[in-house]
């Protein structure tokens, strides 16, 4: 129930109405910005009451931006509805209904990095931003936001929103009160440099800047973020930790890493939050993170003394995390930060602090070119997220994941990727749980042969040197392609369900 931890303001009661009554503030066409950032964070309650109106005739079809993927009382709910025309920046391949959409053509769907967003917005790039709806944990005296434990791009959505919901979630802790730090870049030609020297540096105020007059609707809700908690760690994962961590081991002993190290970024995902978890077993401890998502391995980190400090644009508040969250909230207050997206994923502070860039792809090719979104080149399975920001800029970058996928029948290695998201320009290490292909310095043919020998699984080496040697043949180059068959593994896999040869 609504009281007056949450509201501190008597005048803030005079705003509150149901979730039906917020959404007669939505109409067919407008830009709807959203609070979070992946499912932390975000509104749920007028989201779900929009898609209920539209079921029942109202006619409404809106375009929804947002920091990136947020939870199925937006994406699902809407999507499924038909109430969503246009998707900016980044969606969830978990919302089935979004994803279907989108690759119908029935959802315009627009992939941004996420850190460019923000400033798009700012500029007007996009249109104007009609509602901003805002979970927040608490509204001040002042009537600025409290956020939960996503940012996103909320500030910039406030900052331009013409009208603002704010859904008051209370069963999110109040005790994430002061873990944000909410800094807003001026625009061009009078912006300067972001004064943050070190992860744990604040730029800006713990609260979103709103004011009550602004604010045209409250809506209470106790609807927790949909977070499961991830797959543990598993043999695969493990070996890839492994590897990890003897590179970096490694890289230090050469003096190319200094000690201690230098701030960690993890990408989403079950692989990337079990290879964070792997770090438990090195020698490091009190490690530094700055990353965009701050998953369920850092927690366990943090209260094993591994990492010392972390700063993102949010945490995933899956089940073991809170738990952990309210059993001691003054740790996770001294040891972390979450701040906008277009900070936390800003090209001049992870060149600046150095960050070490680790981020999974869906495959990868012989020569270094990475696909993060596409599957077969066609269909969406997911944004490229902040992936892009952190592996163009990072001090080194690095892409881990298994060598192979479905039971072994696709493998992550193939001679050419089907879609490019990351270049051969960016990359600088792929790991896999065979090994590691360091390609530093190296021309696309000498890419290809450490790529093959040290990260291909063992099941598909030989096709892919078979591949290499004939494109050498037939046609050399620098990049040596045949076209006629540059695709065959992903071919191959659509014909007859794997990518092995009979």
């Amino acid at each position: 129930m609504l009281n007056d931890e949450r509201l501190r303001h008597p005048s803030l009661y005079s705003k509150v109405m149901t979730a039906d009554q917020a959404t007669e503030l939505i109409q067919d066409g407008m830009n709807v910005g959203v609070s979070g950032f992946t499912p932390s964070g975000y509104p749920k309650m007028v989201t779900i009451a929009l898609a209920r109106a539209v079921k029942a005739g109202k006619k409404c079809r809106v375009n929804i931006w947002s920091g990136a993927s947020v939870g199925p009382e937006i994406e699902e709910e809407l999507a499924s509805a038909g109430a969503m025309s246009r998707r900016v920046p980044y969606y969830a391949a978990s919302n089935k209904s979004l994803r279907t959409g989108i690759n119908q053509g029935n959802v315009c769907y627009t992939d941004l990095h996420l850190s460019h967003f923000a400033q798009q917005i700012d500029y007007g790039f996009l249109g104007e931003v009609d509602v901003a709806i805002v979970e927040v944990v608490a509204i001040t005296p002042e009537g600025n936001l409290v956020l939960g434990p996503g940012v996103g791009n909320t500030p910039m959505l406030v900052k331009h929103a013409k009208k603002i919901i704010v859904e008051v979630n209370t069963v999110q802790p109040l005790e994430l009160e002061g873990m944000h730090d909410i800094f807003i870049l001026p625009k061009p030609p009078h912006r300067r440099e972001i004064p943050i020297y070190s992860v744990r540096d604040r730029a800006g105020g713990p609260y979103v800047v709103c004011g009550i007059d602004r604010i045209s609707a409250i809506v209470e809700s106790s609807i927790p973020d949909k977070v499961r908690n991830l797959e543990p760690p598993d043999e695969i994962s493990d070996m890839i930790a492994s590897n990890l961590i003897e590179f970096l081991e490694y890289e230090q002993r050469k003096g190319r890493i200094p000690s201690p190290m230098l701030p960690l970024q993890s990408g989403v995902g079950s692989i990337a939050n079990a290879v964070l978890a792997g770090l438990a077993k090195s020698k490091w401890d009190n490690l530094q993170m700055y990353s965009e998502i701050l998953q369920d391995a850092v927690f366990s980190l943090i209260e094993t003394g591994k990492v010392g400090y972390a700063s993102g644009s949010a945490f995933t508040p899956s089940p073991s995390v809170l738990k952990k969250f309210n059993a001691n909230p003054d740790l996770y207050r001294q040891r972390m930060v979450l701040r906008p997206l277009d900070i936390s994923n800003n090209p001049e502070l992870i060149r600046r602090l150095g960050v070490i860039a680790i981020n999974t792809p869906l495959e990868f090719d012989i020569y270094g070119q990475a696909n993060s979104t596409h599957i077969n080149g066609t269909h969406m399975m997911n944004g490229i997220g902040g992936s892009g920001d952190y592996m163009r800029n990072g001090f080194l970058t690095i892409f881990t994941t298994e060598s192979t996928a479905k039971e072994g029948n696709i493998s992550r290695v193939v001679p050419m990727c089907s879609h490019v998201d990351h270049t051969e320009h960016d990359i600088m290490v792929y790991i896999t749980e065979n090994g590691v292909a360091d390609v530093r310095g190296l021309c696309p043919r000498e890419r290809a042969k450490v790529i093959i020998d040290n990260c291909a699984h063992p099941d598909y080496r030989s096709l892919l040197r078979d591949y290499y040697n004939f494109a050498e043949k037939k046609g050399g180059g620098h990049t040596p392609h045949d076209i006629d068959t540059a695709l065959s593994f992903q071919s191959r896999y659509l014909q007859t369900g794997t990518m092995k040869q009979s």
